[in-house]
């Protein structure tokens, strides 16, 4: 039931069709991210009207609440949240690796293991097993590479990720060498767990799954390179590139995906994990990537910006109290916000605290981005990516 087809190409950018078991995906793609199984503030109904093709759910958080087992009792993810698009589980490293920074504070409630074991971290590596414990309850919990894919299976998104390690972006080259070659392991590992449980799935008819393997390794070029030849030669559909580890500049990131592109198998789609703004979006299908998520637009949406053709507008400017044009937007891209709402009308729903703002801006910041995606895929087919790009920037940061 998964089938890739390349359709197009326009230097290095390109325009895939991806058929799964829930759909067609063309790309370049945008996938809004459901964490817990819904994006912020917006309606299922809603994420279908803006053109999403494929959402994203987190399998750390959805493994905590309600638990892989409840969802499983209500016929999988699909039927849980009752929608009929494509799901890619994410890999959970990241929030695990997030809890391992974590340390006293005023939100970690009296008398936890954490006040008992002050500046500990919540999470333990060994070549078997990764130890955390929740952000939640503070519960112990123990993952191997095949329970991360089992609690996917039992999820049944259509798209499932392999088990890594995010090495923290000061890690040493030792450490990150280590981490890397760590995850190569988890990576065999987990595609082995994998391939067994598709077997169990196709003996019981359920629906096929396909892994991405994961690409890490921090700023180390050698390490990156070295990374993507092994992971490259894994037998799986796909690919993914984490962004570099955590907060790491775009400048780093470019560099990196400039030494990448050329090492990247052109038979398979490129998935970068992360996003920041729709620049990003523009550059990285020009540095052939297929994929992209983030929580960012919703994010912002809920903080008061929106994205636009010129820069990021911050909605509590008081220029815009009269302002009764809308969010300036290039006519190719407009969104149905953007066309609907005066910025006057927006920053009144902020300022009376009219929660009405959050989903309208999310929404729009969603939509933009989708109508990057759906130019860029129209001006590769027609061999004008350079012309869509350039017109992007003749606007863009002029703020």
């Amino acid at each position: 039931m998964f089938e890739f087809k390349i359709e197009s190409t326009d230097w290095s950018a390109r325009t895939w069709v991806f058929s799964t078991p829930h759909g067609d995906i063309k790309t370049p793609v945008f996938m809004p991210v459901g964490t817990q199984a819904t994006v912020k503030w917006i309606t299922k109904e809603q994420i279908m009207e803006i053109w999403s093709q494929i959402m994203l759910s987190n399998t750390y958080h959805l493994y905590l609440k309600p638990g892989d087992e409840l969802i499983e009792s209500f016929w999988w993810l699909h039927e849980f949240m009752w929608i009929d698009l494509p799901i890619l589980t994410d890999s959970w490293w990241f929030q695990v690796f997030s809890l391992g920074n974590l340390r006293k504070s005023n939100l970690i409630p009296e008398n936890t293991w954490e006040t008992e074991h002050k500046g500990e971290s919540l999470v333990k590596i060994t070549e078997d097993w990764v130890y955390f414990r929740s952000h939640r309850d503070w519960s112990k919990h123990f993952f191997t590479p095949e329970k991360a894919m089992q609690i996917q299976e039992k999820l049944w998104a259509d798209i499932i990720m392999a088990f890594d390690e995010c090495a923290p972006g000061d890690s040493s080259h030792s450490y990150a060498r280590k981490a890397m070659e760590r995850t190569h392991r988890w990576a065999v590992r987990s595609l082995k767990e994998h391939n067994r449980l598709q077997i169990i799935r196709k003996e019981l008819w359920k629906k096929p799954q396909t892994m991405f393997p994961i690409i890490q390794w921090v700023i180390y070029d050698d390490l990156r390179t070295e990374s993507v030849k092994f992971l490259r030669d894994l037998n799986t559909d796909w690919i993914a590139i984490w962004w570099l580890s955590v907060w790491e500049s775009k400048e780093d990131l470019i560099k990196m995906l400039d030494v990448l592109s050329p090492l990247l198998p052109p038979e398979k789609p490129h998935y970068l994990m992360w996003l920041w703004t729709p620049e990003d979006l523009v550059e990285w299908i020009y540095r052939w990537i297929d994929m992209f998520d983030c929580v960012l637009p919703t994010r912002l949406g809920r903080h008061w910006v929106a994205f636009s053709s010129i820069w990021n507008i911050k909605m509590t400017n008081e220029k815009y109290i009269y302002e009764k044009s809308w969010i300036p937007v290039d006519p190719e891209l407009a969104t149905h916000v953007s066309k609907t709402y005066s910025l006057g009308y927006l920053r009144h729903l902020l300022h009376t605290w009219e929660l009405l703002w959050g989903q309208l801006l999310s929404l729009h910041n969603l939509e933009f981005l989708h109508n990057i995606t759906k130019r860029a895929r129209e001006a590769i087919e027609a061999g004008k990516y350079e012309e869509f790009r350039s017109r992007f920037w003749s606007n863009y940061n002029r703020k």
